[in-house]
């Protein structure tokens, strides 16, 4: 009985089920779905680093990240000039806030 997965993967992952004499049955994404895949596949690598809190998941995540960059035209560098801008704006995490809510005066 065949197992769906119906999701992006790695480039060599068909061929390392080739390798387990298993048949992959995929498709070549176009633009608007590989856009879409790649958003999805952003959510489910960060629920998994979520759940398991492991470097690998985290890797997997910046995986994703390089990929977006990539089919979006562009760099790390201009993620980590958003990143500088938004901390210089409104901050960063390490005073450990957490907002539970907020109260009419």
């Amino acid at each position: 009985m065949p197992t769906e997965y119906d999701k992006l993967v790695r480039d060599r992952i068909p061929e390392l089920i080739d390798a387990t004499d298993e048949q992959p049955v995929i498709h070549i994404a176009d633009d608007e779905e590989y856009a879409d895949r790649l958003a999805a596949k952003l959510t489910e690598e960060a629920v998994e680093y979520q759940d398991s809190r492991e470097l690998e998941e985290l890797a997997d995540v910046l995986a994703v990240l390089h990929a977006i960059l990539e089919d979006r035209g562009r760099t790390m560098a201009d993620l980590e000039t958003r990143r500088r801008e938004k901390r210089a704006e409104r901050g960063g995490f390490e005073d450990r806030i957490v907002l539970e809510r907020v109260e009419p005066e």
